[in-house]
């Protein structure tokens, strides 16, 4: 199957964060047509990783099966491929296994595939796969990059904030204690922490994404909270002491999720970036030595007008096949 068909096939699949199973049993028998010996494994009740093996991999292509809401169709034009996964990360599933491919086709069976689910949200399927190491020497994950290696990814933290307070009629706020006002004040303070500049990776920085509180206009209301996502070029423990030195217990912090800054490797002959996102790549470690490549612009991910070029696609299968030949030549 040409990548440009595979891709719009995983595409016509729905397979947002939690549903990833029929884009899961799609793969298996793609994968298992192929010759490859594949492994349906549960990493998380009815979310399947899929593993592919042509023999004992050295390198392994790994990316996610997941997307971010809401499913969009497949649609192309001469020069694009539309639809939610296009850049992130179906169209990278596709370069991949035509990149192992053509690997195998040169007699070289010391590769392997790996593709998981909860990418988007907490990397389940990482921290699953990354119990069971097949052995391999390297991974080579597959993000939006732009075909370029990047040498370097900002961490994250993603956390709640919750302000409490006591509700009263709203002619009468003196008997009350807002914790709208409490979780603004503290909100404003948070957004005014110097965070520091990396560098490399350039500027941390701060998206209070979710809002809410009360219950009515005419209720002191006695609870609201607020999700933020930081994108931090600090290592997480020092962002967490700045977070509780200005909130100072005004408020109560709970830590959802949080990804390292990583320092990634660079190869000869491959164009480098850095890179403001996360990816598995922190949670694949007993996997071996990680790269992180792909084609597609992370600008167009998770937008309404998704999309991937299809010569940066071909172009996304040579330098994975140029890349993981390169390492299998490593050893």
């Amino acid at each position: 199957m040409h990548v440009f068909e595979l891709t719009k096939r995983l595409i016509e699949i729905e397979s947002v964060t939690g549903n990833e199973k029929q884009v899961a049993l799609f793969l298996r028998d793609h994968l298992s047509s192929l010759g490859y010996g594949v492994k349906l494994e549960e990493a998380a009740p009815e979310r399947f990783n899929i593993e592919a093996f042509a023999g004992k991999p050295l390198v392994v292509l790994t990316t996610h099966l997941d997307t971010v809401p809401p499913f969009i169709p497949f649609r192309e034009d001469d020069r694009f491929i539309y639809g939610r996964g296009a850049c992130d990360a179906k169209g990278l599933i596709a370069a991949q296994i035509e990149a192992a491919e053509r690997l195998r086709q040169e007699g070289e069976n010391r590769i392997g595939l790996l593709f998981v689910v909860g990418e988007e949200r907490d990397s389940a399927g990482a921290l699953f796969a990354n119990q069971r190491p097949p052995g391999s020497r390297y991974f080579i994950d597959g993000e939006p990059t732009e075909n370029r290696l990047a040498v370097a990814s900002k961490g994250s933290l993603r956390l709640e904030i919750t302000a409490r307070g006591r509700s009263a009629h709203s002619a009468y706020p003196e008997q009350g204690d807002s914790a709208i006002l409490k979780l603004l004040d503290v909100l404003q303070d948070i957004r005014h922490i110097q965070l520091p500049v990396d560098p490399t990776l350039g500027s941390s920085t701060c998206n209070i994404g979710v809002l809410e509180g009360g219950m009515r206009p005419n209720v002191i209301a006695d609870q609201a909270r607020a999700e933020i996502m930081f994108r931090s070029v600090e290592p997480i423990d020092q962002l967490k002491r700045r977070l509780e030195e200005t909130v100072r217990g005004r408020a109560e912090i709970d830590y959802r999720f949080e990804v390292p800054v990583m320092r990634l490797g660079a190869v000869e002959g491959f164009e480098t970036t850095v890179v403001s996102y996360t990816s598995d790549v922190p949670f694949l470690d007993r996997w071996g030595q990680p790269f992180l490549l792909g084609p597609g612009s992370i600008l167009d991910a998770h937008t309404d007008h998704e999309r991937i070029s299809k010569k940066e696609l071909l172009k996304g299968v040579e330098l994975y096949s140029r890349l993981a030949r390169h390492l299998i030549n490593e050893g």
